[in-house]
């Protein structure tokens, strides 16, 4: 609708004043580019993910190679940070979101599908080279998880690394000791008794 276009930029005009275009669009563009930006993102992440596990294998230093790769203006240096993979609101959610609508459509979207096997199995990395530096066993071990949410100074632990790291720890017999300054309460909702603050 033009009139309600011309209302929302109006609206939207005050908080431009930095650059930011407002652009209008139909609503299935404006979802799909919403979807497609955190899809990008979401892919850096998980192939710096996967550059830090080739490093690990040629003994490189992925942090080396991430600012020679972030160094090129075409690519730039956000979310080359490599992990335990991303999770939250958003880049999980919008990963699937948009490969299941395509898979709607019949469409096959390959990359997407790679980014989130690479983010699932990126979480059982940290536990492997834990387990590998404690001789494969992990039982009476205490281990220590700083950090809980999905992204520092938030409380928000929707899809957040930690949870199924923390799972896996607990199977294999190790127990764990948690901190994180602003998650403490919502992890124990999630965990309760069985792990320690």
């Amino acid at each position: 609708d033009p009139r309600a276009a011309e209302i929302m930029v109006k609206l939207h005009q005050p908080f431009t004043r930095t650059g930011a275009p407002i652009m209008v669009m139909d609503c299935a563009s404006a979802e799909l580019a919403k979807y497609a930006a955190n899809a990008i993102l979401a892919t850096k992440i998980s192939f710096m993910n996967e550059i830090a596990n080739i490093c690990d294998l040629f003994g490189a230093d992925v942090d080396h190679v991430r600012k020679a790769v972030g160094s090129d203006r075409r690519i730039g240096n956000s979310f080359l940070f490599p992990g335990v993979g991303h999770g939250g609101s958003c880049f999980p959610k919008d990963v699937k979101a948009l490969t299941k609508f395509s898979s709607d459509k019949k469409y096959d979207f390959k990359i997407l599908k790679a980014v989130d096997a690479v983010n699932e199995f990126q979480k059982r990395v940290i536990v492997k080279k834990i387990e590998s530096h404690f001789g494969n066993s992990l039982k009476g071990k205490t281990i220590a998880i700083w950090g809980l949410a999905f992204k520092p100074k938030t409380d928000d632990m929707r899809e957040a690394p930690a949870i199924p790291i923390i799972d896996a720890l607990i199977a294999k017999g190790a127990k764990v000791q948690a901190y994180d300054p602003e998650a403490m309460k919502v992890a124990k909702g999630i965990f309760g008794n069985k792990i320690s603050y």
